[in-house]
């Protein structure tokens, strides 16, 4: 059976869905086998795509009008495509002559996947090196210290008098398991006796 999804970025009406509806009807969908939804690509919650995705069984084809109506991404292209290929569901796109039933169409999805690959890889590369200059220009990533430098200095020279954890927190206003966690991260043993 033919299945199709259609999906127009306006849900204001700007945006009409009867160029896709028209394409997949002369592809050979039912009418009534079209899912649609009014939203934007970038959208994770598309009702319409999920009822789609839920509708389809083995040996079905998914149909869309042009490969950007499906997924957000090309990684997330490529995995709503594995995951139809997964369980035995063919894919067509209409506009890019891609179909998984033929030759043709398994080269242009491995295609994808090797670029879908290839971008990761950079984005991976581009943040390795972004870190890798905050690195040299004395940046340290991750969250900033929740107790000060000097406030650390005055609360372990406390501790070191005798002072009790509980005094510390509520002299400080430091919570109890900042105040742990601080202490574990520079290696704080207690006080020194000597």
């Amino acid at each position: 059976m033919l299945v199709g999804y259609m999906r127009v970025s306006l849900a204001d009406g700007r945006q009409s869905i009867d160029l896709q509806r028209d394409a997949l009807v002369a592809a050979g969908v039912d009418a009534r086998h079209i899912h649609t939804d009014k939203a934007s690509g970038a959208r994770d919650d598309r009702p319409g795509l999920a009822a789609c995705l839920g509708w389809l069984r083995e040996g079905d084809t998914l149909v869309v009008w042009k490969l950007d109506r499906l997924g957000r991404s090309l990684p997330h292209l490529l995995s709503i495509i594995a995951d139809l290929r997964d369980r035995g569901v063919a894919f067509r796109s209409l506009t890019e002559q891609m179909d998984t039933t033929t030759a043709h169409g398994e080269l242009l999805f491995s295609l994808f996947g090797a670029l879908a690959q290839y971008e990761r890889a950079l984005t991976r590369e581009r943040v390795m090196a972004g870190l890798a200059a905050a690195k040299r220009r004395g940046r340290r990533g991750g969250r900033p210290p929740a107790i000060s430098p000097e406030k650390l200095e005055a609360i372990t020279a406390a501790l070191d008098a005798g002072a009790s954890k509980a005094a510390v927190c509520r002299n400080f206003g430091v919570p109890r398991s900042t105040l742990i966690d601080t202490l574990a991260r520079i290696g704080w043993a207690g006080p020194t006796r000597t």
